[in-house]
Order: structure tokens, then sequence, then C-alpha cells
């Protein structure tokens, strides 16, 4: 009488994994967004020392915020979620200003031409 119960268990589990991967159920590698694991609005609150170069034109921008936006051009569509934020909304910083930034840094290896929502990085 045990060893049926047992089979059947297995049974039941090997079939509810089947019908799970037959609905489509998905691992991990399609769950986290552009910024991989972290936050968009936690990386957003990083660029804090950048706010106010991204909401003038001719402010000069800080060696602090060129430090940390050399460290985000690496990755653009995270760099692109995060000047499209509700933490950057909030702060004031407009994207179309904000991605003339890496270049306002002087930054050699920023990503020229990736398209940010309506703005093209320079």
């Amino acid at each position: 009488m045990e060893t049926p119960v047992k089979y059947m268990c297995v049974l039941v589990f090997l079939m509810s994994m089947t019908i799970a991967g037959l609905n489509g159920v998905e691992g991990t590698a399609n769950y986290y967004g552009p910024c991989g694991k972290h936050d968009i609005q936690k990386e957003a609150e990083k660029l804090e020392p950048c706010t106010y170069a991204a909401q003038h034109w001719r402010v000069p921008v800080s060696e602090r915020c060129c430090t940390l936006m050399e460290k985000k051009v690496k990755n653009p569509a995270c760099l692109c979620a995060v000047l499209y934020s509700q933490t950057a909304y909030n702060a004031g910083v407009r994207p179309e200003i904000a991605v003339t930034i890496p270049k306002r840094c002087n930054i050699a290896d920023r990503p020229v031409g990736y398209h940010c929502g309506d703005f093209t990085l320079p």
C-alpha cells in the first residue's frame, strides 16, 4: 500500500511540473529589468550628484557625477531607464539634457548614437 502512494506523489509532481512548463512559466533570466537585479529607482538615487547638471545645459558637471556616469554608460539601457524613472522625474531631471552628461564629462567610451526614448546619446 505504501509503494503506490509514493509513485502517485511522484506522478503528481511530474505532471504539475509538465503543466507549468507547458503554460510558459519562465525562469529568472527574463525577469530582471534593464538594470539587472538592481532597482531602477535606487539606481536613480545614486545619480543624485548629477541632478543639477541634468536640469541645466550650461552647468559644469561635477567630478563625482562624471565618476558615477562613467559606470552607468557601460549599460546604456539601465542609464536610459534611470533617466526616465519616477525618481528622476520627481527630481526635475530633463532627459534631453541628462543624455548630454556623458559627452560633457568627456567619457571616451560612451554609447554614441544609443537611442534613449525620444533622444539619442551624443
